[in-house]
């Protein structure tokens, strides 16, 4: 996976904030060498975020974010304050852009907030070709002339370099000429021509550890394994497909998910375990949340809206109250909930989940996963988890 073909959810994502002709959309210009947003003298040209995926070198791929202002007007700037503060949520870094030696109001007020979040932040001073005075807490940049641009690029680089992190989606658990044999099953539901991320990131993390990738349907598994003339250090299954596929793998090869797998990527495997065995606590009439975290056109037999609630009330013989939601739109107030069931979070950065995860935590809602749920109501949630237990 070149650079330019890296995914929005493994890449950094630096966020530009600020009031209204602040200069943000210019410094976001000058730091990208493309236009990227439109620049005017009238305020509130940028009314909603405009994002960019683009290199930034020493980091690597990165997503340039620019806001509209938090200072904007009326009822549809009030709207667009509340989507730039949706923003922080996927954000690596916030650069606050000022003009002001001394911080307006509304500029302290999404301080605090950037701070209570605990995001790491720059405030930069842009128009510096036009000041006579300097302080040391604040990087002076010039998006007209291009003073301190590099100077902004190793600052955040720095940062940010402790968030790089080196992919170990499988191959921590294969040595080099092993072969993992990885179940896709393509239905209705595969996308056209293509892998979704986690099988992506399971190839050719499993490529690069010197290792054999074995791509396979449900209906190959056994010839497969039969065609191996040593069994494989692995296998990897799709969730739809677990209570087919562990039938067909042997008790001596390992057997996990795509989707466990995925949890453990993004940080939060332990908490979807615990998440997935309060399923056996709820009561008659519990309301479940069922969040997907990107967008696409429902399936008659989708798996989220569909095949879950079903699956769910067939194991605990239980009707429940499910309610849905899906892409960026995540509710902050999650207290009328008594589990929160999420996908694989594969099209969410790393912040967003632990976003998602904290606001569930702090508010004592139980967290887990599509593919943890299922491999706990197939019976198999042990077995799926005893190699990464090791």
């Amino acid at each position: 996976m070149g650079l330019n073909d890296t995914p929005s959810s493994e890449r950094l994502h630096i966020g530009f904030f600020g009031i209204r002709n602040a200069g943000k959309s210019s410094l976001v210009n000058r730091i990208t060498n493309q236009q990227v947003s439109l620049v005017s003298e009238v305020k509130g040209t940028t009314t909603d975020a405009v994002k960019k995926s683009m290199e930034l070198l020493p980091l690597g791929p990165v997503v340039i974010i620019d806001t509209a202002g938090i200072d904007d007007e009326g009822e549809l700037g009030e709207k667009r304050v509340l989507a730039t503060r949706e923003v922080l949520k996927a954000c690596d870094i916030a650069i606050l852009v000022t003009e002001n030696e001394k911080l307006n109001k509304a500029e302290v007020e999404l301080l605090k907030v950037i701070k209570s979040k605990d995001i790491p932040y720059l405030i930069v001073h842009n128009k510096a070709d036009l000041q006579s005075e300097f302080s040391d807490d604040k990087i002076y940049v010039s998006a007209v002339t291009g003073d301190g641009i590099e100077e902004l690029k190793e600052t955040i680089a720095k940062l940010l370099s402790d968030k790089i992190k080196e992919i170990h989606f499988v191959s921590d658990f294969i040595s080099e000429g092993d072969a993992v044999i990885l179940v896709c099953p393509i239905d209705e539901s595969a996308p056209k021509g293509r892998l979704i991320l986690p099988q992506q990131l399971a190839v050719r993390d499993i490529i690069d550890k010197g290792g054999l990738a074995l791509v396979v349907q449900p209906e190959e598994l056994t010839k497969a394994i039969e065609n191996l003339k040593t069994p494989p250090a692995l296998v990897v299954t799709d969730s739809q497909a677990f209570k087919r596929v562990m039938t067909l793998v042997p008790e001596s090869i390992p057997l996990t998910s795509f989707s466990i797998l995925m949890a453990r990527y993004k940080g939060f495997l332990y908490t979807a375990l615990e998440g997935a065995n309060e399923l056996d606590k709820l009561n008659y009439s519990s309301k479940i949340l069922i969040s997907e975290g990107c967008t696409h056109r429902r399936q008659c037999n989708d798996i989220g809206t569909v095949k879950l609630p079903k699956w769910i009330e067939e194991y605990t013989n239980k009707k429940f109250r499910f309610e849905f939601t899906s892409g960026h739109g995540f509710p902050e107030d999650l207290s009328g909930y008594d589990l929160v069931i999420h996908c694989g979070g594969c099209m969410l950065n790393d912040n967003e989940m632990k976003n998602r995860r904290l606001t569930a935590e702090k508010q004592q809602v139980p967290f887990t996963n599509y593919g943890t749920v299922i491999a706990k109501m197939n019976g198999i949630l042990e077995r799926s988890i005893e190699i990464i237990k090791q």
